[in-house]
């Protein structure tokens, strides 16, 4: 059955049960609605079933968007007192200074956006990299398309890049996947410092008590990385990310594309086995 999408522009009271004073353009299918924050270059923080009250992201900064983020090499900026690199994001910077849409797109089914990012530490613009995104629904399913380009003369030492950085609701604090060489479902609840694994299907879930959770599919990496914070306050997160680990060069235009998914983790698996399939036929 093919559901018709429709955008749904947040209303006063419902922006402000967000962020204050900030700009939300949703789509919303009759199964899953999915949020881009306008103020925030963009960047997804919103994804729950269709008219919930409950999102099941984190949006808590600039950062913790579903959205696009590089590393290239140490350039001098601080962050906060720590030494940090070339590192241009979707969302903005760690202070909370947004990005720019360069261009945006709001069609009954779909939403793209063009984006002048910013330096996570110094805040700066980055004038040699765009970032573009497509998002679509589909039944349960978000499918998001993410295209970067980078114009500058530099070419960076290869570094571990999320594709994308995915922030939850810290309820969601059980990571699982299939892990390599392995066809068992794997538990893991881990720490505040990163930790890295290797997957045997692309795909990883966070999930609750009662085995209901947000679901990453990601075809383009073989392994992801995850955290938890519990400090008992708003911070609080479970964070994963799929990566691969390249360079940015010259003239390197990089694109890929991911699917967020909603349910039970039976439900979960069951429809990223069907995308794996059809990723394999594909010519």
């Amino acid at each position: 059955m093919i559901w018709t999408t429709r955008i749904f522009l947040c209303s006063i009271i419902f922006c402000s049960l967000l962020h204050a004073q900030e700009h939300w353009v949703f789509l919303d299918n009759g199964h899953v609605r999915i949020g881009i924050n306008k103020d925030a270059g963009g960047s997804v923080g919103w994804f729950s079933k269709s008219r919930s009250g409950e999102n099941l992201l984190n949006s808590f900064d600039h950062g913790r968007y579903v959205q696009q983020s590089y590393y290239g090499d140490a350039d001098g900026s601080d962050w906060n007192g720590q030494a940090w690199r070339y590192n241009p994001v979707q969302g903005g910077s760690w202070k909370g200074v947004p990005s720019e849409i360069k261009a945006q797109e709001e069609k009954p089914q779909s939403l793209y956006t063009k984006t002048r990012p910013r330096q996570w530490a110094s805040g700066e613009w980055v004038d040699d990299m765009v970032m573009e995104q497509w998002i679509t629904l589909d039944s349960g399913l978000a499918r998001l398309k993410y295209r970067m380009t980078y114009s500058g003369t530099l070419e960076h030492k290869p570094r571990h890049q999320e594709l994308p950085a995915v922030f939850v609701n810290p309820r969601f604090d059980t990571l699982i996947f299939v892990e390599k060489d392995s066809e068992q479902l794997v538990k893991k609840q881990p720490g505040k410092k990163n930790e890295y694994f290797y997957t045997k299907e692309p795909w990883a879930a966070w999930v609750d008590a009662s085995q209901q959770g947000v679901g990453v599919f990601f075809p383009h990496a073989k392994f992801l990385t995850a955290y938890r914070v519990r400090d008992s306050g708003i911070g609080d997160v479970s964070y994963l990310s799929p990566l691969q680990t390249f360079s940015l060069k010259p003239k390197l235009v990089f694109e890929y594309e991911t699917v967020l998914a909603i349910g039970s983790l039976e439900q979960i698996r069951s429809v990223f086995a069907t995308l794996q399939k059809q990723q394999a036929t594909k010519p």
